[in-house]
């Protein structure tokens, strides 16, 4: 069992957590006029970086939604921030 840091419970168990996708994937601006590859883009390729990634993560125990930073070769995790509060906000997709 891994253990993923929630900046506002601290140390939980992995299976407490839903990824929420890259920090950083925005929604499309326009959306009515957006093309479906366009959407398709948004909401299916992803980066799948090997090594430093930046995520979205939910604590489904206390709801809250912050940014973490983690290595996805190793497993560990380098930091986890609230977004809001020196996280920023520019991981949610609006």
């Amino acid at each position: 069992m891994q253990l993923f840091p929630c900046p506002f419970c601290g140390p939980r168990s992995e299976s407490e957590f839903h990824f929420g996708g890259d920090a950083g994937n925005h929604r499309p601006e326009g959306f009515r006029d957006a093309t479906d590859g366009v959407w398709a883009a948004y909401l299916y390729e992803r980066h799948n970086r090997r090594g430093a990634a930046s995520e979205i993560w939910m604590h489904m125990a206390c709801g809250e939604v912050f940014r973490m930073e983690r290595d996805t070769v190793n497993h560990r995790v380098a930091q986890s921030v609230a977004l809001g509060k020196g996280g920023g906000n520019d991981g949610m997709a609006h």
